[in-house]
């Protein structure tokens, strides 16, 4: 029998008793990775050819890691669903990435990037991540350079740097607005070479739809040719996810509109357990809506916070357009808010201020919608030339979108779903509670916390693809006797039916509306009570909408065209009802924890200046959820999280 709502609402969520391990060794963090990675067992050169390594994705995080495989000499399989790993979303990032190379000479350092990441994600991140991550970053870069990735250089021939969000030192190395697309060709010209060299096959246009696992383990995936409609089972020794993000479960974000969550949904259906699901970043520097019409938002790069001034009329109403109000009539919120980072304060930090100054009636913009990223005090003091020079591609792409020359006149900015810091769990090896389940980049929840630090995410799917898994993942096969597997294994033909079932089922109904239709519906619901703030009321009404919406999905759409061809409609569908599902957990574990911290807001739990309240005593843990069947109340296990490094203490960037 399943759950129902009301016992949802009334009862405390199950958990296991016994805590989740995160199996990080001991000893001291500063030399915690170094030991482990000696400690770690290895795969002869000789016999790394036996071992098949499947890598789902494609992005920085995933072509790394076939890359870096492949070199080693394993034996690697590559799927995306794009018709080429250049297509992967890595593209579109943006403004930077995060090392502490401190070339700047302005004290920065590995300890004090670990330290702004462990604060910024307001100590909800396992700290032996953070730290690893941290002293991975510098690595990073050299890797980078040698592939001739154009890094911004300063006059004298070093590196150049810029600051972002939550920091107060210039560690963000950039290429122009183009850095994610930089680094995604560095990674794709490493794995182009495996794949020339025959170490890595590539498929393309194939969707994970389905996890394999054969005596408790992760053996293989069930894949969809997306061109033909074929559904097969490919068999490994382990499986890589590294599919990014489920922010494309509010309909409206910043990602790309084939961004999904079914691989990590998947998975978590077959026994992986599911971390934080609410923990969502909603970017504060995107292009505002402009109505119904619209299927995706557009990012503008953080990195416009260097030299743009975040400002709102002071008046509430007030319809003037910008340069028709004084300066005296203009309040620089964050300015006058957050004094010690002012602009750069932290995203979950500014997109919450944001929406204080929209709701008070202060939005600018035809819709009221927005506040103004005015950029006219940095060009008076710096020059048109020098504006151009370092983000010259971000003016044309909001000139292109809103026709409005942002030389001339503030740009109009609103906060917008952007980056999920929840996602698969994993332990410190970034493997999975599935033994040979591995999970990297934006897929797995481990490094950021409640909130994601500007310019952090491509250092995070760099390190687990370069430098990380490449050190794990061998490890596990080392220690692991692994059996011959075949696809007449019982669990690999219930795998390839349930694919088959979903497909069929939703190829039968006879509806009248779009998948859009109640893609857009979902989408509101989580925005409205699952989005920037939340409160038990409002999660609890989703908790009840979403199952009702499902079920009207099911009675009412119309997936058109055929399952054995291209079918964009059918491939929306799936991903549809993985969001259904995950929408919903997303309210649980929100509605469960009881507190504020980064990105999750309740408004409930708040300071009298309206900043996050943390509940330290009962919440300084990872929530893990297991699923139990569709409809039942997931089991919950809770992962303690140990601040020994860095103390507990009240966030403040004021």
């Amino acid at each position: 029998m399943s759950v129902t709502t009301t016992q949802i609402l009334t009862e405390t969520p199950t958990f296991v008793e016994a805590t989740l391990d995160g199996r990080v060794p001991s000893g001291p963090i500063q030399t915690l990775w170094e030991r482990t990675k000696f400690e770690m067992k290895l795969v002869n050169p000789t016999n790394r050819r036996k071992f098949k390594v499947i890598i789902v994705g494609s992005g920085l995080a995933g072509g790394a890691a076939a890359a870096t495989l492949g070199e080693q000499g394993y034996n690697v399989e590559c799927y995306c669903y794009q018709d080429s790993p250049r297509r992967a979303h890595s593209v579109s990032a943006q403004g930077g990435i995060n090392a502490a190379k401190n070339y700047r000479n302005d004290g920065d350092s590995v300890y004090r990037l670990f330290y702004d990441t462990v604060k910024g994600g307001d100590f909800r991140a396992r700290e032996a991540n953070v730290y690893r991550l941290a002293e991975v970053s510098n690595a990073i870069i050299d890797q980078c350079v040698a592939q001739g990735v154009p890094f911004a250089r300063e006059y004298g021939g070093m590196l150049d740097n810029r600051s972002f969000g939550g920091a107060q030192v210039a560690r963000t190395f950039y290429a122009r607005g183009q850095t994610g697309q930089q680094l995604l060709l560095g990674a794709y010209q490493a794995l182009a070479r495996q794949i020339a060299a025959g170490t890595v096959k590539m498929f393309t246009r194939t969707e994970m739809l389905d996890l394999i696992i054969i005596n408790g383990r992760a053996r293989g995936i069930v894949v969809r040719d997306m061109r033909t409609g074929e559904i097969t089972p490919r068999l490994a020794d382990v499986v890589v996810v590294a599919t990014g993000g489920y922010s494309n479960v509010f309909y409206l974000s910043t990602n790309a509109k084939g961004c999904n969550g079914t691989a990590i949904w998947r998975a978590y259906k077959r026994g992986a357990y599911f971390a934080n699901p609410c923990y969502t970043q909603i970017h504060p520097t995107c292009i505002p809506p402009v109505g119904e019409h619209q299927s995706k938002l557009t990012l503008m790069s953080e990195s416009l916070r260097n030299d743009g001034r975040i400002w709102v009329p002071k008046q509430p109403g007030d319809t003037r357009p910008a340069d028709q109000i004084p300066e005296d009539e203009r309040y620089y919120y964050l300015e006058e808010l957050y004094p010690s980072y002012g602009n750069l304060s932290p995203r979950d930090i500014s997109s919450r201020a944001a929406k204080r100054m929209v709701d008070s009636g202060r939005g600018v913009g035809p819709l009221r919608n927005g506040v103004y990223l005015d950029f006219a005090d940095s060009i008076k003091r710096l020059g048109e030339k020098v504006i151009r020079d370092r983000y010259g591609n971000l003016f044309d792409m909001y000139e292109n979108i809103t026709g409005e020359n942002a030389y001339k006149t503030p740009m109009r900015i609103y906060p917008a779903p952007h980056y999920t810091m929840g996602g698969l769990w994993v332990d410190y090896y970034l493997m999975s509670n599935i033994p040979g389940l591995f999970v990297i980049g934006e897929a797995n929840f481990s490094d950021h916390g409640a909130n994601r630090l500007g310019a952090s995410a491509l250092m995070q799917g760099l390190a687990d693809g370069y430098f990380v898994l490449p050190s794990t993942l061998p490890n596990y096969l080392a220690s692991t006797k692994l059996e011959k597997v075949s696809e007449s294994a019982d669990a690999v033909k219930e795998a390839v039916d349930n694919v088959q079932n979903i497909t069929q089922r939703l190829m039968n109904t006879k509806g009248a509306k779009s998948v859009d239709h109640y893609h857009r519906e979902l989408g509101k619901i989580i925005w409205d009570y699952c989005g920037m703030s939340r409160t038990a009321e409002g999660l609890e009404k989703a908790i009840q909408l979403i199952p009702e919406l499902e079920a009207e999905f099911w009675e009412n759409v119309r997936v058109t065209g055929t399952a054995n061809e291209l079918n964009q409609e059918l491939e929306k569908a799936g991903r549809l009802v993985d969001y259904f599902e995950m929408g919903r957990l997303m309210c649980i574990d929100a509605l469960h924890r009881n507190e504020s911290c980064g990105g999750h807001f309740r408004e409930e739990y708040q300071t009298e200046e309206g900043e996050a309240l943390r509940n330290d005593e009962e919440y300084t843990y990872v929530a893990a959820w297991q699923y139990t069947g569709d409809g039942e109340m997931p089991l919950l296990h809770k992962e303690p999280l140990k601040f020994e490094t860095v103390k507990l203490a009240t966030r403040s960037y004021k």
